[in-house]
């Protein structure tokens, strides 16, 4: 048994906050997302957050230390794009093990400062930009940019470079289509096989709107049974939605399964500029619900939130104990 499976049997996980939030109040422009090593490079690289762990490692791993210090049991690595496929966006599919395992080393590094209790660092695994189970052409309906075969040899390469960096679990997350995940999952058996060891595994979808479906049309319980094959640390949802709004996917969730559950949700709805509103009072006093009424075993949050939405979250997840399963 690993280590985060014998804490999460005896308290609520707290997971950190939006990475991409954080990295934005850094206001970094291109020669930032340059710099030095990539000053020559033939196109434009700014927005590839993921890059920023090798040309601004030191931003990143304030961000990791900020969130640790709120109260963060799990942060997650600066990956969230880090495949070959993401990474084809701006030309740099070759750097995608460096990307991987050095946002992975910078986490472990700032994990292994903090020593008053265990702290672990999570491998994000994102959905990419492509969907394996619908056309991107409404004309050719049987067309699809990527497919099964592309999506596990690309996330294999991204699974291996996690391990080697020093993750202690991987997070298979902002899953909209579940054909991808199940790529992504199948990769990671492969690689636990290959190398004969046996890496946690979190798996969390997105529900989009209020028809309760991900993107490719799966309900929560079909999504469940998608995923049921493998052996799961937990399974839950993150990003779409505010904590209110994913609140009655997560009972669902939890009428469905004896997994571990996980939530990570947005600070809220975004207002009109795409900016997201609810304060980490508000967050706080929505997470409290989903203690109160036994849904969650790791919470944490996504687009929007803060170290100081964390923090909240965090003094109230000590409060109570972690979600058993009503299953008989």
């Amino acid at each position: 048994m690993s280590k985060i499976q014998e804490q999460i049997k005896n308290r609520i996980l707290v997971l950190d906050g939006a990475m991409g939030t954080m990295l934005q109040r850094y206001k970094f422009e291109e020669e930032d997302f340059r710099g030095e090593r990539f000053k020559d490079f033939p196109h434009p690289l700014k927005g590839n957050n993921d890059l920023l762990s090798i040309t601004q490692p030191e931003a990143v791993k304030s961000v990791h230390r900020a969130y640790f210090e709120a109260g963060a049991d799990i942060v997650e690595t600066n990956t969230f794009s880090g495949t070959t496929i993401g990474m084809a966006d701006y030309y740099l599919e070759d750097l995608v093990y460096e990307l991987n395992f050095q946002s992975a080393k910078i986490a472990r590094e700032v994990a292994d400062e903090f020593t008053d209790k265990p702290r672990f660092v999570a491998g994000s695994i994102g959905p990419t930009n492509r969907t394996a189970s619908m056309s991107p052409d409404v004309n050719d309906p049987g067309f699809r940019a990527v497919n099964f075969d592309d999506l596990k040899i690309a996330y294999k390469q991204q699974v291996e470079a996690l391990i080697d960096g020093g993750c202690d679990l991987l997070l298979v997350e902002t899953i909209f289509d579940t054909l991808n995940a199940k790529a992504a999952l199948f990769a990671i058996e492969e690689v636990k096989e290959e190398r004969n060891i046996d890496i946690p595994v979190m798996v969390s979808g997105t529900i989009t709107d209020a028809s309760g479906r991900t993107l490719s049309g799966q309900t929560v319980e079909a999504f469940l049974i998608s995923i049921s094959h493998i052996p799961l640390l937990s399974v839950g949802f993150n990003c779409a939605l505010g904590a209110d709004q994913l609140k009655p996917y997560l009972k669902t969730l939890g009428n469905n399964t004896s997994l571990n559950i996980s939530a990570h949700p947005n600070a809220g709805l975004p207002n009109a500029f795409g900016q997201y509103d609810q304060t980490p009072e508000e967050m706080q006093q929505l997470i409290r619900e989903y203690l109160q009424e036994n849904l969650v075993n790791i919470i944490g949050g996504c687009c929007g939130t803060t170290p100081e939405h964390i923090k909240l979250i965090a003094e109230v997840a000590k409060e109570f104990k972690p979600r058993e399963s009503v299953l008989v």
